[in-house]
């Protein structure tokens, strides 16, 4: 075979190969989002500088923010078990984190920092006054370094699993920066991040860590993730692509001494792992008070949500 016919050869089988990425891309964007169980229209929106922030709004009295865990298969609906018994007493607001959810995921570089402004801005524009928040899972960190900020927009803190400190602290490296420049890639990163993000891969994490009781797992919550995971064209593979890379990752050891906030953290005692995240925090502040809710490990919120409410309320009026 001759050269030309070699290039000819290597030029059609590279446009196949992509020409079919792109209709298996879209294919599972149209999947995974044709049902709409996000109830899209449902949300309000908030236009921050980087993206329009999807959320809404429940209730009356003193204001509660529910911030979901840090992940691309994470949205608002995290809390719709708990929302209802919370907003009986309190004004709730539960949000999309951008990159996330039905808020905006834009083509950029998703760190904490910028995650601390967005909530900042949240509070400051549509809340208007200081709140109480419950934040779950990898999300801890930066309502934490937000506190630190400025202490006059967050007042209590409650915990879910937080994020453990020795993690947290790992910085980007050449080769994770590589990773991240590859799934940014417009069809073939797109095509991994489908590969690695499917309903498979979804009820496989349901089963092995978030959920203690496998029976409790739920058909629909695993379609809504799917949900969340693929909107906007599957561009939420932007803040996966930041996730995988540690681009999300800060070391908060620092700060944690200059909190003046009542702080609690929540843990799922099925998971030892996430009794010693907790007492990592604990060590470096010492006015942290720990509690545990039995047979759950990653969402004690979802497993067993009228224990849950019970600690929060016991918890948030023994600060008061």
């Amino acid at each position: 075979m001759s050269w030309k016919r070699k290039i000819t050869f290597l030029s059609i089988f590279c446009g196949t190969a992509v020409g079919t990425m792109h209709v298996v891309n879209r294919l599972f964007s149209y999947l995974a989002t044709a049902d709409d169980y996000l109830h899209a229209s449902e949300y309000n929106s908030y236009d921050w500088r980087f993206g329009k922030i999807s959320y809404k709004k429940k209730g009356t009295g003193a204001p509660l923010l529910l911030i979901h865990n840090l992940n691309v298969c994470a949205s608002s609906h995290e809390w719709n078990r708990v929302e209802d018994e919370l907003s009986r007493s309190n004004t709730v607001y539960t949000l999309d984190l951008l990159g996330c959810g039905c808020s905006d995921h834009p083509l950029l570089t998703y760190t904490n920092f910028l995650y601390v402004q967005m909530i900042t801005d949240f509070i400051k524009d549509i809340i208007k006054e200081k709140t109480d928040v419950i934040v779950s899972g990898d999300s801890s960190p930066f309502v934490l370094m937000a506190c630190a900020n400025d202490d006059t927009i967050i007042n209590r803190v409650a915990m879910i699993n937080p994020q453990n400190l020795v993690s947290l602290a790992k910085s980007p490296t050449k080769r994770s920066k590589m990773v991240k420049y590859f799934l940014s890639m417009p069809v073939f990163g797109t095509f991994v991040y489908n590969m690695k993000v499917n309903k498979k891969t979804i009820h496989q994490s349901f089963v092995s860590k978030y959920f203690y009781n496998q029976n409790e797992v739920n058909e629909k919550d695993i379609l809504t993730c799917f949900e969340a995971s693929h909107m906007d064209k599957s561009h939420s593979k932007y803040l996966y692509a930041c996730l995988k890379s540690r681009f999300t990752n800060a070391n908060i050891t620092f700060c944690l001494n200059k909190l003046t906030n009542s702080i609690f953290i929540i843990t799922g005692n099925s998971n030892p792992e996430n009794i010693l995240s907790a007492n990592q925090y604990q060590n470096y502040l010492p006015s942290i008070e720990i509690v545990g809710i039995d047979n759950t490990k990653q969402i004690p919120h979802v497993e067993k949500p009228a224990e849950f409410v019970e600690q929060i309320k016991i918890l948030f009026s023994e600060a008061e």
